[in-house]
């Protein structure tokens, strides 16, 4: 059946997450989105970079990365809702890379109840009972994602986006945040949702772009990371300053390798796209593209405790 048309999306300033400033920033690049830009394919997990992206400024007093003005939480959730899930091919490399940082998030916690906020087909789910915890929840707004989740895990997912109401206080010992975090347009009302979901003691793991990585900074505007679905850019220093200003104690704030296909990195590459499908194709085809390789891709994990 064929989706109905998105309805219209509004833009409208934003704020520094860190600082609450609203004009007290500078422009790095102009906006080069079109009111078309706003449909599923774009807002989609794995689609090609593609350069589409607000205006990006940064905060002159923390230095916080963000996209201003953006479109509005209604609207990107509505956006997610029928994004299409693309990127089943690469689950078990990115349940590999995840993995490592549940490990080193599970040595602080109690190990026994998890939730992940934005959690697609729910295949850290199923890594997390595989770690040993025995209470596991996830909470994702796309349709696809969920409906391609394994059965095991299918009806522990909470369809939509994360609120402070979604689950009992006090409820989960875990919080994981996978390439979720640089999408959220409220960062603060979602650590706060998250810190009174927390027991006490209870951890939680960011894991996500860093915008100080080499790669960032010798890309420039050709970054991937510089696109329309990223709300918020963050360094290490910035996401432990938000993590602290909404009551999380930082423990561990590094940057972060990944593991991943031949095929997926010349995805990534900011070459012409003629030049990187042609790449692609080459690559499924000869086999090239299934080896895995681990690579430091730009991407920083950070874990805080509720104190």
């Amino acid at each position: 059946m064929t989706e109905p048309p998105s309805p219209a999306v509004s833009l409208a300033a934003t704020v520094c997450a860190v600082c609450g400033t609203l004009d007290n920033a500078d422009e790095l690049y102009p906006g080069t989105f079109e009111s078309a830009s706003f449909n599923e394919r774009v807002f989609s997990a794995r689609r090609l970079p593609d350069a589409i992206h607000y205006r990006i400024v940064r905060c002159r007093g923390c230095g916080l990365v963000r996209s201003d003005p953006a479109a509005d939480q209604s609207s990107l959730a509505n956006l997610y809702e029928r994004s299409s899930f693309d990127y089943a091919a690469e689950v078990p490399n990115l349940r590999r890379t995840y993995a490592r940082y549940l490990a080193r998030a599970r040595s602080h916690a109690r190990g026994q109840s998890f939730l992940e906020i934005g959690c697609g087909s729910g295949f850290m789910l199923e890594e997390a009972l595989a770690q040993g915890y025995k209470d596991v929840r996830g909470v994702e707004p796309g349709r696809q994602a969920i409906a391609a989740a394994a059965p095991s895990v299918r009806d522990l997912i909470v369809p939509g986006i994360m609120e402070a109401e979604t689950f009992p206080p006090g409820k989960f010992d875990t919080i994981c945040m996978f390439q979720v975090f640089d999408h959220l347009p409220d960062p603060g009302g979602v650590l706060d949702a998250a810190f009174k979901v927390l027991e006490s003691g209870g951890v939680l793991l960011c894991f996500n772009h860093n915008v100080r990585s080499l790669s960032a900074r010798l890309l420039g505007e050709r970054s991937p990371i510089i696109d329309i679905e990223h709300c918020y850019l963050y360094s290490p220093t910035t996401i432990k300053l938000l993590l602290e200003k909404h009551g999380f104690n930082t423990v561990e704030v590094g940057s972060a390798s990944n593991t991943l296909s031949v095929r997926h990195v010349l995805h990534l590459l900011p070459a012409p796209n003629a030049l990187k499908k042609g790449s692609m194709t080459f690559a499924d085809h000869s086999g090239v593209g299934r080896l895995r390789v681990r690579l430091p891709l730009g991407n920083l994990y950070a874990i805080g405790l509720k104190g």
